[in-house]
């Protein structure tokens, strides 16, 4: 089990993050340059988002040499399925030194890939005039607090009342963006700071420095039981393979890496700050799983509501009143994809969450 009791550094050093400059290709910002609204004026919630006419450019070098042009493309534009690349191969939108290939023609390495497209409507949800807390928005990026209880993505039993159809209704245009420009997601019932871009330059950007691990991403939760001290959760993630609801710690999942702080203890819970060096799916809340110290409130983890013997009333209520898991993103930082400055966000508790804290020093205070 890889779980030490030495925590790196809980606050990632903001001069550590990228740049928007793909380190795959020697394609810069000023790429972004041809990208051009079709239509100034459609500011409106009533209206079909405008197009975008897309025109992007990469200079090939030798480490592509010999790959697949349509695995070059999905490296290079990341954001982009490769199937939506190999289609803009065959429409002739997709080209490699000014001539249309196959995608499985083999790049020599010191081509141009060029793609130019009017962007289509990537998102087909609708918008629906659902109100949202934003902590902070500009001409390309939006920062959210999510309340617990929302959804972010449409799907089967929430086609409406989602993250996204909010995002649509006050930006119209992210329609043009996959996943309407959200760059990462938080659970239903785990509240706080989500990012989403606003232009297809802020959402490489965004894309670009999650997976370089860049995105500062705090987190407040209650775990049940002690714990000693700070460390590191390094266990893989995959789906379970009997209950497909869940998570769980396997060999052969993808890396999962997790950095804590204890900063508050009572009788028999924790306060603890996580911070997320990887993004996997309910990663916080299947790593304190696993080391022993589930999130209180969580269904999917906690098999019941567990009351310490001696506990007031009081917690006890509280306790059992509390479903959903105890996790708030705190805290958010990132570098802004226009300016290239350093912003950090933070994201008060909401009052279930706050509630509860003060129940748990009010006990803790009996003892």
């Amino acid at each position: 089990m890889s779980y030490n009791g030495t925590i790196k550094p809980l606050i990632v050093l903001m001069s550590q993050m990228t740049s928007t400059k793909y380190s795959h290709s020697n394609f810069t910002e000023t790429d972004f340059n041809s990208i051009e609204e079709s239509d100034d004026d459609a500011d409106n919630h009533t209206s079909a988002p405008t197009a975008t006419h897309l025109s992007l450019q990469v200079q090939l070098d030798e480490q592509y040499a010999g790959l697949r042009v349509d695995q070059v493309a999905a490296t290079v534009w990341p954001d982009f399925s490769r199937e939506k690349l190999k289609q803009w191969m065959k429409d002739g939108h997709l080209l490699l030194n000014g001539n249309q290939v196959k995608p499985k023609y083999r790049c020599e390495g010191d081509e141009t890939l060029a793609l130019d497209v009017v962007f289509e409507q990537q998102t087909y949800s609708q918008p629906e005039n659902i109100p949202l807390d934003i902590i902070y928005e500009d001409d390309d990026i939006l920062v959210i607090d999510k309340p617990v209880g929302m959804v972010v993505h449409p799907g089967a039993g929430n086609p409406s009342g989602t993250l996204i159809n909010a995002i649509l209704y006050h930006v119209p245009k992210a329609a043009e963006l996959s996943r309407a420009g959200l760059v990462h997601r938080i659970d239903k019932d785990t509240s706080g700071l989500l990012v989403v871009a606003k232009t297809l330059e802020a959402q490489f950007s965004l894309s670009q420095q999650l997976a370089n691990k860049s995105v500062y991403r705090v987190y407040d939760l209650i775990v049940y039981g002690n714990v000693i001290a700070g460390g590191t959760i390094d266990e893989p993630i995959k789906r379970h393979p009997v209950d497909r609801i869940r998570m769980t710690v396997l060999p052969g999942g993808r890396d999962a890496v997790t950095h804590f702080n204890v900063k508050e203890r009572f009788q028999h819970f924790t306060r603890v700050q996580a911070q997320l060096e990887t993004g996997r799916t309910h990663q916080i809340r299947v790593h304190f799983s696993y080391i022993g110290f589930g999130l209180v409130g969580d269904p999917v983890y906690m098999s019941r509501v567990r009351v310490p013997a001696g506990a007031s009333t009081r917690l006890a209520e509280t306790l059992r009143g509390f479903r959903r898991q105890a996790l708030h993103a705190a805290k958010l930082g990132l570098i802004h994809p226009r300016t290239q400055k350093e912003m950090q966000f933070e994201a008060a508790w909401p009052e279930d969450f706050k509630h509860l804290v003060e129940v748990l020093r009010e006990d803790n205070k009996a003892y």
